[in-house]
């Protein structure tokens, strides 16, 4: 029997939306958002890095797009149409840049274009980018989607941790320079190669990168740069890239980022003279800023809308179609408990949980059976949007509508609490933490759903929810010390690949993090990558959702559309789906202000 928690729901989206403070707004900056030259644009988030090669959260990468170039990008709104940057042509078997087995790709590189630190692109700079992007490698970032492809391996390391030997030689092989060409060589034919290029491993200087702590480019030293430290190398913060855009200034206690005009780039300047990005967590301050036109755009979740749509000279650009899987609640295998504040006493004993708590199927089926994706669609998402049916979103082939998901059903989750840990979680209780960022207000709403129906359950049962900011919740994801996680998954490029493998495949991101690995949907992920036969690749997919549902290393909730909010006087925005952070953030290249 299905209990009806729906009221609970709603006051729960209502209390988060309407029961915080108004705070006053800060007062405007000189240059702020009435200068027509300026835009201001306030969200909930800092950044991680400024690294291309460590970033692999929307917020960062959404700077580093329009601070750095990649080779090709995406047209306009487009998904599929590429256009060139840094290459002069987007290769193709028609204008003989991709060879006729679909394994060499040849990028002519422009000439004239600038960094800005000095000097200007070579192919030698382009293959210095591409080899560092893979062979920096650290753990749960973003070089196995080129690494994967280019040498059919998804890490430079090796199961237990250690350097693959020969991983150098098969990347220096792959990537080579010929005359004014840089030619990438894969080790199998791989459709989406030119959209993943589109996004990631832009531009870099190699004289810039050794003089700032980076790899020099040489065999001897690549392995002292592979999977350091995020602060590291000077690329972190200190940026040199060809974009529209150059780093001004990035405060990480203000949450501030400032960009200004590059006056060398090689297209026509931007239109604007300067970009701020703010993180600001509290909904009714960004309100009060976009009211008072010191921000001409925000970031506003679904339970917001209602409340900006009134506001005069504001637009509401709605019913934006998403091709990510966010949020999704991902459970930890393997917590790390040393010096944990989020695992209480690390122990099974009624004040924590060790640290093999959601290696138990039985828990994880109970805290999905627990969760009501449903009333959370309807009354936090305000209907908008449908229930996910996996971890492949819905307009993606590979989607299989037919995918079964948990319902909502206490008396079935109250079942498999009791079966939990031979029947010690039920007798013992539990207690731990649910962390979710600050300003994140649909995901503190899960954390606080969650922690409701299941303490209904058993009295034993104890959750505590807590917010904390963007970086320090990446850094505690990233190092396994939050039993369980609210995040979501956009898009690096638009194929079922590329949320197949993050979410399921061992050596990727989340379950890196989550310490998880199922060795038949390792194989089948590999052999889909390697399929050309779409129906093949279908039929591989549907069985790794399968997994995914009989496993339940994650709960996937929603196929969504999103909203953007701003000032109509700004005009020029773009909405890509793949854009990171979209449609919040967009490339400033094509924004201006009337």
């Amino acid at each position: 029997m299905r209990r009806n928690l729906a009221p609970l729901v709603l006051s729960l989206a209502f209390a988060v939306a309407c029961g915080k403070k108004e705070a006053p707004a800060p007062a405007a900056q000189p240059g702020g958002a009435h200068d027509k030259t300026t835009f201001v644009h306030v969200t909930i988030q800092d950044i991680d890095s400024l690294d291309p090669a460590w970033a692999y959260d929307t917020a960062s990468h959404a700077i580093i797009l329009n601070l750095y170039e990649p080779l090709v990008q995406y047209r306009g709104s487009s998904m599929s149409e590429l256009e060139p940057l840094i290459s002069e042509k987007v290769p193709s078997v028609a204008n003989g840049l991709v060879s006729a087995d679909g394994r060499s790709y040849s990028f002519p590189i422009r000439k004239g274009v600038k960094f800005h630190q000095g000097g200007e692109v070579t192919p030698e700079d382009v293959r210095y980018s591409l080899m560092r992007f893979m062979l920096y490698d650290r753990n749960g970032g973003p070089s196995s989607l080129l690494l994967e492809p280019v040498t059919g391996l998804a890490s430079t390391r090796d199961e237990a941790g250690k350097l693959i030997e020969d991983v150098y030689d098969k990347v220096a092989a792959a990537v080579t320079v010929d005359g004014d060409k840089v030619v990438l060589k894969l080790s199998k034919p791989f459709a989406p190669i030119l959209t993943v290029l589109a996004s990631w491993a832009p531009v870099v200087s190699k004289a810039y990168g050794a003089s700032v702590g980076a790899w020099d480019g040489s065999k001897e030293t690549w392995k002292k740069h592979n999977n350091p430290q995020k602060t590291s190398e000077g690329f972190h913060s200190r940026p040199d890239g060809t974009g529209p855009f150059m780093l001004e200034r990035w405060d990480s206690k203000t949450k501030e980022i400032i960009m200004t005009r590059f006056a060398g780039y090689w297209r026509e300047p931007a239109k604007l003279k300067r970009v701020v990005v703010k993180g600001v967590d509290e909904f009714q301050t960004r309100k009060l800023m976009l009211a008072a036109g010191d921000a001409d755009s925000i970031y506003a979740d679904s339970l917001a809308k209602p409340l900006l749509e009134s506001i005069d000279g504001v637009e509401v650009i709605d019913d934006l179609p998403r091709i990510d899987m966010n949020p999704t609640i991902f459970f930890v295998f393997k917590i790390d408990v040393q010096g944990n504040p989020n695992v209480g006493s690390g122990k099974l004993d009624g004040e924590g949980i060790p640290s093999d708590f959601f290696s138990d199927k039985d828990l994880r089926l109970g805290f999905a059976h627990a969760f009501d994706a449903e009333g959370f669609i309807k009354d936090v998402n305000r209907g908008k949007g449908t229930r996910a049916s996996g971890f492949i979103p819905a307009g993606l082939p590979g989607h299989n509508p037919s995918q079964p998901n948990y319902p909502f059903d206490l008396q079935k989750a109250e079942q498999y609490f009791r079966k939990a840990h031979g029947g010690k979680a039920w007798e013992k209780g539990f207690k731990f933490t649910i962390a979710y960022n600050s300003g994140n207000q649909p995901r503190e709403v899960i954390a606080n759903m969650l922690k409701r129906a299941v303490e209904s359950i058993n009295p034993k049962f104890q959750i505590d929810t807590r917010a904390i900011q963007w970086s320090t919740f990446l850094d505690q994801s990233n190092s396994s010390k939050l039993p369980m996680f609210i995040l979501g998954w956009a898009p690096d490029y638009p194929d079922a690949h590329n949320f197949a493998f993050p979410f399921m495949h061992s050596s990727a991101k989340y379950p890196q993090l989550q310490h998880y690995k199922n060795a038949e949907a390792d194989a089948l992920i590999n052999s889909a990558m390697r399929e050309i036969d779409p129906a093949k690749r279908e039929k591989l997919y549907k069985r790794v959702q399968a997994i995914a549902y009989e496993d339940c290393p994650t709960i996937f909730i929603l196929n969504a559309v999103r909203y953007r909010t701003q000032r109509k006087w700004v005009k020029g925005f773009e909405y890509n789906a793949v854009w990171p952070d979209s449609p919040y953030m967009s490339p400033f290249y094509t924004v201006w202000k009337e």
